[in-house]
């Protein structure tokens, strides 16, 4: 029989998506504003998203035929969605380590969570923030902690002329600046 008329199961859906390799002896720092906008995530989606689609799915499976029953086919598709972006972000939970940038504050060497101004041999400035694996947006100028930038900039400190390795060859960048959170009254950031 052709290969194209075989019917998939649905244990396919079911694949996790792959986690990175556990980075630097299996750290993933996160800030704890990206833990809690992660954590928000789990929640919402076992306390509001799969409680609804369960509840649709119920309904369409007691309309009977479920063969040919939209509802139901498109819920437990959503559900086994839903299910497997629960088990990831579990997960991911699971091995994130909590590092809050704002006790570095006033520091002029780079760590995790700061904010660093650089120049390159070309007198272009970029700013970019160092943040988790997680929590990272490159269209936001955050870069995780892994990326050859920022494994460049780390331990760094304002002044300090480096070497970045880009496809293209050697770049000579110059640390301009590094700021951190400000530390809030009770401990968190502001």
């Amino acid at each position: 029989m052709n290969k194209a008329f075989t019917k998939e199961s649905d244990e396919a859906d079911d694949d996790d998506p792959q986690l990175p390799l556990a980075l630097s002896g299996g750290k993933n720092y996160i800030t704890p504003q990206g833990y809690a906008r992660i954590r928000g995530e789990l929640l919402d989606l076992i306390d509001n998203e799969r409680p609804k689609v369960v509840e649709i799915v119920h309904w369409a499976a007691s309309n009977g035929d479920r063969s040919e029953n939209g509802d139901y086919i498109y819920g437990k598709k959503r559900l086994r969605e839903i299910d497997r972006r629960i088990r990831f972000l579990t997960k991911r939970l699971e091995i994130m380590e909590v590092s809050d940038p704002s006790v570095h504050h006033g520091s002029d060497q780079i760590f995790f969570g700061a904010t660093v101004t650089y120049i390159d041999d070309a007198g272009v400035q970029r700013t970019v923030t160092i943040l988790g694996v997680d929590e990272a947006d490159s269209s936001l100028a955050q870069v995780s902690w892994v990326s050859p930038i920022a494994r460049t900039l780390l331990k760094a400190r304002t002044g300090d002329v480096l070497q970045l390795v880009t496809p293209a060859g050697i770049v000579e960048i110059e640390v301009l600046s590094v700021q951190y959170p400000v530390p809030g009254p009770n401990g968190s950031t502001v």
